[in-house]
């Protein structure tokens, strides 16, 4: 869901006993120069004047009346489902409810109009706007294994500024619980399906709370009562209530709200194809219809009756344009000057100084520094991120759990396939075998990590679309919550395997071995995370990394020699994440140029003459001896390890050139993910 530039300043009546903290002089100015916000200067961070709001009862002025504001607005959806029914999308604005009716006929491509003209008065910037306002998204997605004040104490410690000490913004969090009814289960997870958590009402006052953390102007809400019973419907719609009473706007939309809803709310309005129907108290729909000629019988809903009434005219020949110039008479003649907003005296920096006064705006950096476009530092995130993140992977040891056990038990069965390998012709081409399915096992693994990336990346749309943190500083800290699990990981395989398989190098060769192990994690993380960032949908996202890792593995140089590739398809060879890592710990194990894997007889090991004698395969060598010139007997060394490198084409790079190449494609994919975040986000529903 997207903000229109021009949506505009209002609020409900009623007055808030309770004030923020802290208050940014700043955004008033910024409302005063909204039409050049973007380019004028601000003061710097170091120069913010940090109030202490003590008792303003003799400061707050009278409840007024604030009108939420529109020009005109015109909004556009392309829709490529296929269906064939009536699709009735209800939606509550401030209290103010809209019910939307569209018609969605089968197409592949369906351009339908969500808003049509629909003005009031006065234009807001949208930089502005994400400053005033907060949206809380119809999917709550949360965090499973954080308790719900550790959520909201979060949310708070990255979207209330650095000025604000900790124990305000433990009585900012303490204060949010009590608005919100969740005192019973402020030390209860979250949840989800493997864990028990809270209900779904409580989950949803949680995504509320996160949002409201530094109590905004305006709250947009999508669909807040969907999948809930009506109690926990009517209470989450009570806490709404309670927040429009303190100062904010709130606006939202709704599914066919219950009588005990119908209550709560302060204005109404229907859209159809974009349009308003109708807008106004919920207590003057009744009178509305009835000079439609339709009367509102007392036994039923009027909310439900009106939408089956404009569904029905949606379908007629004439559709609902005499609804909807019905309501502009019937506007016309309620209000002569045509708006609500005549009836409001209060300008739009004025209506916002009279939010703040009561409380409202008590965070964001934006107020701060034109450059600064968070709360907080860039190392105050990263420090929060890693705190949040390592604290629900701890609580999530299963998860590791079950990643790590089957490499464990996959380890063991090539260690015994491959026991105490020999110096022999058979024993190096083993080698190479254990080498590649290693290696494949690195990178196939990181493929588990997929769904967790998936979820954090529809968390992260969610809390940078009101700039709560930097891209950059969500990179970091996930690059270094990853590397414990990574390092242990890699521990795992190369201490199954090493001294089991028996590979050359002693204890140097081993740290080799296990950072060359490393390194492969690294990058396959890595390029895991730039999938998640490109790819819509978690099925895509595990065709691609099959299908890549495929293609790496077949072209690394394990089954085919870089000399055999066709020349069309060598740059895959070179593209290779496997390529150089495999070619790393061949390097450390062969590059050897004492160490003889094929001695005398073992020249006619793996041919047809294997089988012979012998006393036949000395003479052979005798006789190959006297054509040469050469003294071969069964003690002299045929092929060394360096041989086998040459000659399967493992010379071009040392092992250490391969090591840092490695590393470097996962410094590549990292890069690439965070430009994704960054160019890719447009914080759109999917």
């Amino acid at each position: 869901m997207e903000y229109p530039e021009n949506l505009t300043d209002n609020t409900t009546t009623t007055t808030n006993s309770e004030t923020s903290p802290i208050l940014h002089d700043d955004i008033l100015n910024r409302v005063e120069c909204v039409n050049n916000v973007e380019g004028s200067d601000h003061q710097a961070p170091d120069q913010q004047k940090v109030i202490e709001l003590g008792d303003m009862d003799d400061l707050i002025p009278k409840p007024a009346l604030f009108v939420l504001s529109f020009n005109n607005l015109v909004y556009t959806v392309e829709s490529r489902r296929k269906t064939t029914s009536p699709v009735v999308a209800p939606n509550v604005v401030n209290m103010v409810e809209t019910a939307e009716t569209s018609s969605r006929f089968s197409s592949t491509k369906d351009r339908q109009k969500k808003l049509e003209g629909v003005s009031y008065a006065e234009a807001l910037n949208t930089r502005l706007l994400k400053l005033l306002s907060a949206y809380v998204m119809q999917d709550d997605l949360l965090f499973p294994m954080l308790t719900v004040e550790e959520t909201l104490m979060f949310s708070a410690e990255l979207r209330l500024p650095c000025l604000l000490s900790k124990s305000k913004k433990e009585a900012r969090v303490q204060a949010l619980i009590d608005q919100l009814g969740l005192q019973n289960a402020a030390k209860t997870i979250i949840g989800d399906e493997s864990h028990r958590g809270v209900s779904g009402g409580e989950r949803l006052r949680v995504s509320i709370g996160i949002n409201i953390i530094h109590d905004p102007v305006l709250l947009f809400l999508d669909e807040p009562t969907s999948g809930l019973d009506s109690s926990s419907a009517f209470t989450v719609v009570k806490t709404l209530q309670r927040i429009a009473q303190s100062g904010s706007i709130v606006i939202m939309s709704i599914h066919q709200p219950t009588y005990r809803i119908l209550g709560l709310l302060d204005r109404l309005t229907f859209l159809s194809r974009g349009q308003i129907v109708y807008s106004g108290m919920p207590t003057d729909l009744s009178r509305f219809f009835s000079e439609l000629g339709h009367p509102i019988s007392e036994n039923e809903n009027p909310t439900e009756f009106a939408l089956d009434l404009i569904n029905e005219y949606e379908g007629s020949e004439g559709g609902t344009k005499c609804l909807i110039e019905l309501y502009k008479s019937w506007q016309n003649a309620k209000y002569p000057g045509n708006s609500d907003s005549g009836k409001c005296s209060l300008s739009l920096k004025d209506a916002i100084r009279t939010s703040i006064s009561r409380g409202k705006l008590a965070s964001t950096s934006a107020y701060n520094h034109s450059s600064q476009t968070s709360a907080n530092s860039f190392w105050v995130e990263f420090l929060v991120l890693t705190k949040r993140s390592m604290k629900n992977i701890s609580r999530m040891r299963e998860v590791f759990i079950a990643r790590l056990v089957p490499m464990i038990v996959t380890c063991l069965v090539i260690a015994s396939i491959y026991w105490q390998l020999d110096i022999s012709p058979k024993g190096a081409q083993e080698r190479l075998g254990c080498f590649g399915f290693l290696i494949v096992i690195a990178y196939f693994s990181c493929g588990d990590a997929l769904p967790l990336l998936f979820q954090e990346r529809c968390i992260l749309c969610r809390e940078t679309a009101y700039n709560a943190y930097r891209y950059s500083s969500y990179v970091l800290s996930k690059t270094v919550t990853e590397m414990p699990s990574l390092i242990i990981l890699s521990l795992a395989i190369t201490i199954t395997t090493f001294w089991a398989v028996g590979l050359a190098g002693g204890f140097q060769g081993y740290l080799f071995f296990f950072v060359t192990v490393l390194a492969s994690f690294w990058a396959g993380s890595s390029l895991m995370a730039f999938i998640s960032a490109v790819v819509p949908h978690i099925m895509m996202g595990y065709i691609i990394v099959l299908l890549s890792l495929g293609f790496f593995f077949l072209f690394s140089g394990v089954f085919i020699n870089q000399d055999r590739i066709p020349w069309y398809w060598i740059w895959l060879h070179y593209l290779s994440l496997l390529k150089y890592p495999f070619e790393g710990v061949m390097q450390n194990e062969f590059d050897h140029p004492l160490k003889c894997f094929v001695r005398g007889v073992q020249i006619f090991d793996r041919t047809p003459l294997a089988g012979i004698h012998s006393d036949t395969k000395l003479k052979f060598l005798k006789m190959l001896s006297d054509a040469s010139g050469m003294n071969v007997n069964s003690e002299t060394c045929i092929t060394t390890g360096v041989d086998i490198l040459r000659e399967s084409g493992f010379t071009a790079l040392n092992k250490w050139s391969c090591l840092w190449i490695t590393v470097a494609w996962g410094f590549f994919f990292r890069i690439l993910f965070y430009v994704s975040l960054v160019f890719g986000n447009k914080n759109k529903r999917r």
